[in-house]
Parts: structure tokens; sequence; C-alpha cells
């Protein structure tokens, strides 16, 4: 069984770094995965962050689809729950028609910021949809299959391109798998946001058992891993950045994961409800390239997921450059 490696770029502004410069670095990332010749290259949406650049994502994949020519460029994710899923199908087709089976649909179920960014994005929206029937309604325009009926009858997402953006939905909990399930959805485990590989193992099982092969589909699933590789297993250890997994859990059932204490506080403050803050380590494979090689490994014999999704988040850029490298060359070891 052979492993796939492809790269989740979050635009990550560093210390004394403008946003312009974070942009030029995942520019610069995207065309040495596609000569490493990893698979995907995904970017992140986060708003109203001064930590991470990446708010648009479909407009820096505009960019990155004409400043590369054999990658497939796609997002991890576009926040739905913000946006038309017409309007969605409608960005994306434009970018497949232009970049024709090289463009990603990564959808994700977090707000991508804070409550004052989500009330600025949502604003005058009345009755907003689910977000399970938002999915639903963007599977439909990708798929070119308009409704037969109502005020919208015969409405298709143009330019229908030669071949469909890949619709993904990603997530970090078992809630997340069962809807990928049951709409027969490939699904990203965000491993990476989650912190628990029980909770992992078990939502590929869940997927995979409760999957509807309705559309005759079949599973696919991509595990989100942070990864950091260097020359020896110490010099990974002392790469690894000094941060923590914070989890925000408000009253209404809700758990959103931020980067650091202050934003979960604040997150907590405008959400306008109880909530409590849960920190822990972040799930981080560092090691040297035959380390984490082994540890890929492992977790694809634990799952039986066939293709990893790296994030590595690490400075100074040149590093970074170094850790996907040294990855590459890892499992061009192991092919060999």
């Amino acid at each position: 069984m052979t492993i796939t490696i492809s790269v989740l770029d979050q635009s990550p502004i560093y210390q004394d770094e403008t946003g312009a410069e974070a942009l030029a670095h995942t520019v610069a990332l995207a065309q040495k995965a596609e000569e490493l010749g990893f698979k995907r290259f995904w970017v992140a949406e986060h708003h109203d962050s001064e930590q991470l650049a990446g708010s648009s994502p479909e407009v820096l994949i505009a960019y990155l689809l004409a400043r590369t020519s054999r990658i497939r460029i796609g997002s991890g994710g576009i926040m739905l729950q913000h946006y038309s899923p017409y309007k969605v199908a409608e960005n994306f087709h434009v970018l497949a028609s232009l970049a024709p089976g090289r463009v990603d649909l990564g959808v994700g179920r977090a707000p991508g910021g804070l409550p004052r960014s989500t009330q600025a994005l949502q604003k005058n929206i009345a009755n907003p949809l689910s977000l399970t029937d938002k999915i639903v309604e963007l599977r439909r325009y990708l798929a070119v299959e308009p409704d037969e009926d109502g005020a919208l009858a015969g409405l298709k997402a143009t330019p229908i391109p030669p071949l469909a953006p890949e619709l993904h939905l990603l997530g970090a909990s078992s809630g997340s798998s069962e809807l990928a399930a049951s709409l027969g959805l490939p699904y990203v485990f965000s491993l990476f946001i989650g912190g628990d590989e029980e909770a992992a193992v078990e939502a590929v099982r869940q997927y995979r058992t409760r999957f509807n092969h309705g559309a005759g589909k079949e599973p696919q699933i991509i595990l989100a891993l942070s990864v950091i590789v260097a020359d020896t297993d110490q010099e990974a250890q002392s790469l690894i950045p000094p941060q923590r997994l914070v989890k925000v859990h408000l009253a209404s059932g809700r758990t959103v994961t931020v980067s650091t204490l202050e934003q979960a506080e604040e997150f907590g403050r405008q959400s306008g409800e109880p909530y409590t803050i849960e920190e822990k380590d972040p799930l981080i494979t560092a090691g040297s390239k035959e380390t984490v090689r082994d540890k890929l490994l492992a977790l694809q014999k634990a799952t039986g997921v066939e293709e990893f999704i790296v994030t590595t988040n690490v400075t100074p850029f040149e590093q970074r450059l170094r850790s996907y490298e040294l990855l590459s060359e890892a499992f061009a070891e192991v092919r060999a």
C-alpha cells in the first residue's frame, strides 16, 4: 500500500513579516510542492487574523493555478456557512474551467474566525440554510443537477467546466465523518485540529461503515497532519513552535478550535453565551525523515488511509521548505 502526500498551507504571518510576504511564501511553497511531486496543494480560510493571511482562498487558488502547471490546487477549506452555495459553485466552476482537472473544493464546518467576523460575513442574510442543506445544494450545482421546480427551477452554476471540482468535506469529529458518509462525499479528518489519534481512527471507521454508496462512489479519506521534518529528531523537536491547541466549548454545544488562549477568551466573550476553555498540547509529528516516515506508516496501518495532507508551521521559511524536501525524500526511499 502506497502513501500519497499533499500539502495544506495556512499562510502564516511570522514575527516581523507582512501579510504580503506570507502570501508570497505560500506561492513559493506551492511551486516547491509541485516540484517535489506532491498531489495537492490546499490553502485555508481565516478571517480577522493577524497571524494568518489567507482570508480569501478562491482568489489565492486562482493565482496559484496560474503560477503552477500540474499539481491540484484547492481549499482546505471554504467556510460554507458564510456563503451562498450557488456563488461558491460559480467561483469553483470558473476555476475548474480555467484549469480543468486541477481544482479541489474542500468545505469546512468551522467559522474560520471570531463571532464578529461571522457577523460581518453573514450580514443581511435572512433565514440562512443549515450547513447540511448548503452542502447538498452545493453538490447539486457542482453536478449540474438544477432544481426541477420552484423559483430557481433550471438554474445552473455557469460556466460548466470540462471536469467538475472535486468536493471534499473537512472535519475533526465523528459528526463530520457521519455527515460526509451520509452524503457519499470524500472526507478529510483534521488530526492536527482534533488532536486525538483514537478519535481519528474511530471517525475513519465510522465513515467507511456508514458510507452511502447510492451515487456509485467509493469512500475516499485523507488524514490532515501537522508535521515537522529535520535532519535529526532533536532538531525537529527544537523547531516545534510554542503553541497550544485551544478549544472553546460553548453552552449551545458547539466547539471551536483557535490558536491562542487570548483568542479563546475573546471568542467566548463575542459569542454572548457561557463557555469553557480547554487547552492541550498540539499533536505534531516531528522528527527525522525516518522517524516521520515510520509514524505515517503506523497511522496508515491503523486507519487504512492512503493519503496524508500535511501542514508545517516552522520559521524561517527556508526551514519550512526543507521540511517538505525531507518528507519527499522519506517516501521516495519507500517507493524505491
